[in-house]
C-alpha cells in the first residue's frame, strides 16, 4: 500500500492510525539489546496472544504506567492486591492469567539475566549475534527453540507464534515485506560487510 507520504509499507501497517505509522517505521525490526526495553517488549507481546497487536500497542503507555515503567524489580516483587489492582485496571488488557504470567516471567526473566549476565546475551546466543532476515512467516526453528527453552524456564505465554512476533519485535527477525521502504536494509547491511 502506499501512503500519502509516497512510502510503501508492510501491508499489516494500518495507516489511520499514527501510533502504528511510528512503530513500523521506527522501531519494528530494530535489533534492541537493552534489557529494560527486552523486557517490556517481552511482557507486551505475552499480552498480545490472541489478540492484535494494534490493540496492545494503542494501550502501552497504559501498561507502562501500570506496570510501574516496567521496573523488572517492582514487577518482580508484585503481590496479590498489585494484581487485583491490575486486574481492575480498564487501560489495560485485563486477563488474569496474563497479569499472573506478567509477574511469573519478570522473576524467570530476571534469573536469565543471572545465569547469563544480561537478558540481551541470553536471547542474542540463540543466533551467535546476528540478525535473520526472512519474511511470510509466523514461526520458524529459531522461534520454536526459544519458546521451548523459555517454556522449560517456567514462562507462561511464550509460544513458538508469540516468541516469533517478539524476535520481530526486537529485531532478532527482520521481516519487513517486499515492497516496503525498509526491505532494502538487508541488502544495505550485505553490503557494508
Amino acid at each position: 500500500m502506499e501512503w500519502k507520504d509516497g512510502k510503501m509499507r508492510c501491508r499489516w501497517a494500518n495507516p489511520g492510525n499514527a501510533l502504528y505509522l511510528h512503530y513500523h517505521d521506527e522501531e519494528w525490526g530494530v535489533p534492541v539489546y537493552g534489557d529494560h526495553k527486552l523486557f517490556e517488549m517481552l511482557i507486551l507481546e505475552c499480552f498480545q496472544a490472541g489478540l492484535s497487536w494494534e490493540c496492545v500497542l494503542n494501550k502501552q503507555e497504559a501498561f507502562r504506567d501500570a506496570f510501574d515503567g516496567f521496573d523488572l524489580d517492582k514487577v518482580c516483587a508484585y503481590d496479590e492486591e498489585k494484581l487485583s489492582e491490575l486486574g481492575q485496571n480498564p487501560g489495560i488488557i485485563r486477563n488474569r492469567l496474563k497479569i499472573r504470567a506478567a509477574v511469573n516471567n519478570a522473576q524467570i526473566f530476571r534469573k536469565i539475566q543471572e545465569e547469563y549476565g544480561s537478558f540481551s546475551t541470553y536471547l542474542w546466543h540463540f543466533t551467535d549475534g546476528k540478525v535473520i532476515y526472512e519474511k511470510d512467516a509466523v514461526s520458524s526453528p529459531l522461534s520454536d527453540q526459544v519458546s521451548k527453552d523459555l517454556r522449560r524456564r517456567g514462562m507462561k505465554f511464550v509460544g513458538t507464534v508469540i516468541i516469533y512476533a517478539y524476535l520481530q519485535a526486537v529485531g532478532v527477525i527482520y521481516s519487513h515485506e517486499e515492497g516496503c521502504f525498509l526491505e532494502h536494509r538487508e541488502n544495505d547491511r550485505a553490503r557494508a560487510r
